[in-house]
């Protein structure tokens, strides 16, 4: 039965902006943190493997990357498209966007798995010889990416229950998926109890293990909990027009999570063909474990706010919409001063805890301190981002995106590397992010100005 017109109010609509704003991405800035953390400890016990796994699986990243990317991009465009349309009262229309989701998403794991396993071994060739690395690589990705299903259920469920404003639920799922995960990386990998040594494998089985846990509690939560929409499948038919409106939203967001697979498959190749540096490559691969420790918990407020921004542009409420973007931004602004003042203060004992190496320690620490420097902008680039894409101008964060890491950044990167090549490029080569976070800065303030003019501006205070 579909929901009866008449309901009370959103809360999106009526709290108070900064306690909405906390309320809803509280949760899932835990549950985010906790994500990364489980992201540090396995590449910790990793590195207790070898540094060649550890390189092995900061190189196969770009693809884990790319999977999540389609993930999450297409629950960009649910999220939005599905908060809209309850902010409208269009309840009917909202469930039919949740009833897609669920298809989505087992559409968008079948072509994951086919694509990935037939090339793991070739993407891992292009960038080493080394067989250790080789084999490892081949191994790690073909476990997390054939077996995704749980990670594409889980974020798909997850948005579900955000677009309702029921993050509580989202920082349960998400959290008990990565603490199972971390229970069990220890356990996999060394072999403990009954279990048999996997080794690098053993990193892989527990990570997709988390996410199934992850996806079977956000399929309890949003059938038991969430009152708002219906995800009853009977007499379900695919609408084209929907899908393609949903992708509207939600490509330029996976074009954009993608093109940072890019980047990172090509600084790679950089470190690790021009320049023959596999210690760099395994320090850049644990620069992002670290940044994900400050970055999690700014995507999670943004996974906050987008919702809050959508409903309100649904019911036109322009003062709540600002209100909401200036909380964010100041929030931001406080976790990059954190993220700068870590990376500047103990990068060693950061770095130590993947059991680096006195020449990982001499590479990682000028590399942290420099590329943290990017932070004084990120913050704003981020936020501004997805406010433009909570109000359906996600091309505007596409472009930006492209723009800063294709154009900028990895331009920059090899540049600076054959300059400096005489010298060993480092660390020269870690100023591009510098270079790149400032120039979209610049372009992400434009864009802004003209979205804000067109959208916001028209709407009644």
């Amino acid at each position: 039965m579909e929901q009866q017109e008449t309901r009370k109010e959103n809360k999106m609509g009526v709290l108070p902006v900064g306690r909405l704003l906390f309320s809803m991405s509280l949760p899932m800035i835990i549950s985010m943190l906790i994500q990364a953390l489980y992201n540090v400890v396995d590449s910790m016990y990793v590195s207790q493997i070898s540094e060649n796994a550890l390189t092995a699986v900061s190189l196969v990243f770009p693809m884990q990357s790319l999977m999540i990317s389609v993930a999450t991009g297409t629950g960009v465009g649910i999220n939005a498209l599905l908060s809209r349309n309850l902010g409208a009262k269009r309840f009917k229309e909202a469930n039919h966007v949740a009833r897609h989701a669920i298809f989505l998403a087992v559409c968008s794991f079948i072509v994951v798995a086919v694509v990935m396993f037939f090339a793991a071994r070739p993407f891992m060739s292009i960038q080493t010889s080394n067989p250790e690395i080789l084999e490892g690589g081949v191994t790690y990705m073909r476990i997390c990416c054939c077996v995704s299903f749980g990670l594409f259920g889980a974020i798909t469920l997850e948005r579900l229950l955000t677009s309702t404003g029921l993050t509580l639920f989202t920082m349960i799922t998400q959290t008990t998926g990565a603490v199972f995960n971390i229970i069990m990386d220890p356990v996999l990998i060394f072999g403990l109890g009954p279990f048999p040594k996997m080794g690098i494998a053993g990193a892989a089985t527990a990570t997709v293990m988390g996410q199934c846990i992850g996806m079977l509690l956000g399929l309890y939560f949003n059938l038991k909990k969430n009152k708002e929409i219906s995800m009853n499948m009977k007499g379900f038919k695919p609408d084209r027009l929907l899908i393609g409106e949903i992708y509207r939203i939600a490509v330029p967001s996976i074009i954009m999570a993608s093109i940072g697979s890019v980047m990172t498959f090509g600084f790679n190749m950089i470190l690790m063909q021009f320049l023959n540096n596999s210690t760099a490559a395994a320090v850049f691969g644990v620069y992002f474990k670290l940044q994900s420790m400050i970055m999690m918990p700014l995507f999670g407020m943004n996974n906050g706010m987008v919702p809050i921004i959508a409903y309100n542009y649904g019911a036109r409420h322009k003062k709540r919409i600002m209100e909401t973007y200036k909380y964010a931004l100041l929030a931001s602004c406080v976790l990059m001063l954190i993220g700068i003042f870590a990376m500047w203060v103990i990068p060693d004992k950061l770095l130590a805890l993947f059991n680096a190496s006195e020449n990982m320690l001499g590479i990682g620490v000028p590399a942290l301190r420099i590329i943290s420097l990017s932070y004084i902008f990120a913050g704003f680039c981020i936020v501004t981002g997805s406010v433009m894409q909570a109000l359906g101008r996600a091309f505007y964060s596409m472009v930006n995106s492209i723009t800063r890491q294709l154009v900028f950044l990895l331009p920059s990167a090899f540049l600076l590397a054959w300059l400096f090549r005489s010298t060993g490029g480092l660390p020269q080569v870690w100023y591009s992010y510098d270079i790149a976070e400032i120039s979209s800065f610049v372009v992400t303030a434009v864009f802004f100005r003209k979205v804000y003019r067109e959208v916001i501006a028209p709407l009644p205070d």
